[in-house]
């Protein structure tokens, strides 16, 4: 356990209000067809983010969750009010809206006190989405707007959510990179590392054979993506969302997974989060869900600077004026 209090800053959560948002994937009725929806079709504030003893939270950054995506900075608006501690926001954007309509709503976007950055979740449309020349025309669009912003406020954050074991989707995410330099982006969930296969549980036929193999080629080829993308002095990465992947996560895949990333990206890229409230999927509480991550062997083994800055101080310099 560790000695003193650990400030954190949450850079990737969710907040909802059933009664004011949409929240159409919330509903039974859409996508994703979880079979545990349920334990997240509720209302979620602040109030939620409870940490106490040896953890604090100093902040948190609530990242766009379908409060209204046809006019996405009413969501920024909602939580503007009825939110008292230190917050920024990622905002929903449809990056394939056309360039009259993606600035108009940027232009609302940037009123909004807590606007820092946008996501379009990309996911298994990376490919096409990143090769669209619409979509190109509307990022350069935002690059030159982050470019004239510099002197009074931090880069335009891009949030880019998509498997790093997609390889021609990872490629096209490199020539956007490299491409439009005046924006940071944020990789999400870790590019969704693939979970590791427990040999001891398969029995020794061509079938679990080949599943062993398949896991194995696609964990490196993550592992890969990953490497590839620390190299980019614009690119941050956030170590959050492994109940997306398995319900049932252990904390060695965990621990083997924030090592890598550690090692590439370097201490002052990497930021824990939390995916509130989705991590309740596999942990009890909001309290569990960092008393879990911050215990790991890799989290233990580094110093209190290191520990405060991939738990607050990072998030504080990249979402926070």
């Amino acid at each position: 356990m560790m000695e003193t209090a650990l400030k954190i800053i949450d850079p990737h959560l969710h907040l909802f209000d059933l009664t004011h948002g949409e929240y159409l994937w919330l509903k039974d009725d859409n996508p994703p067809y979880w079979q545990d929806k349920q334990l997240i079709q509720h209302n979620f504030n602040e109030n939620h983010l409870c940490l106490s003893g040896e953890l604090s939270l100093a902040g948190f950054v609530h990242i766009e969750a379908g409060f209204n995506n046809n006019q996405p900075w009413q969501e920024l608006a909602f939580h503007e009010v009825n939110c008292s501690s230190p917050f920024s926001s990622i905002a929903a954007i449809n990056l394939l809206d056309s360039d009259s309509q993606f600035t108009l709503v940027l232009n609302k976007l940037l009123l909004q006190r807590s606007f820092k950055g946008i996501r379009h979740i990309l996911d298994s449309q990376a490919l096409s989405l990143l090769t669209s020349p619409q979509v190109l025309n509307n990022i350069k669009h935002l690059n030159q707007l982050s470019k004239q912003r510099l002197s009074n406020h931090k880069p335009i954050i891009f949030e880019v959510q998509l498997p790093f074991e997609d390889t021609q989707a990872c490629r096209a995410l490199h020539n956007v990179i490299s491409t439009y330099p005046q924006l940071t982006f944020a990789i999400n969930h870790t590019g969704f590392p693939p979970d590791f296969i427990d040999e001891s549980t398969l029995n020794k036929n061509a079938l679990a054979t080949n599943s062993i193999m398949s896991s194995t080629q696609n964990h490196s080829t993550w592992r890969q993506n990953v490497i590839s993308f620390a190299q980019y002095h614009n690119v941050i990465i956030k170590c959050s969302g492994w109940e997306m992947i398995n319900r049932h996560y252990n904390a060695d895949w965990l621990n083997k997974c924030i090592t890598l990333v550690i090692e590439n990206f370097g201490i002052n890229k990497v930021m824990l989060a939390s995916n509130f409230p989705l991590c309740l999927f596999s942990q009890t509480t909001y309290q569990a869900y960092w008393q879990y991550l911050l215990n790991l062997p890799v989290i233990n083994a580094l110093s209190e600077d290191e520990k405060s800055a991939i738990s607050a101080d990072n998030a504080l310099y990249y979402y926070f004026d």
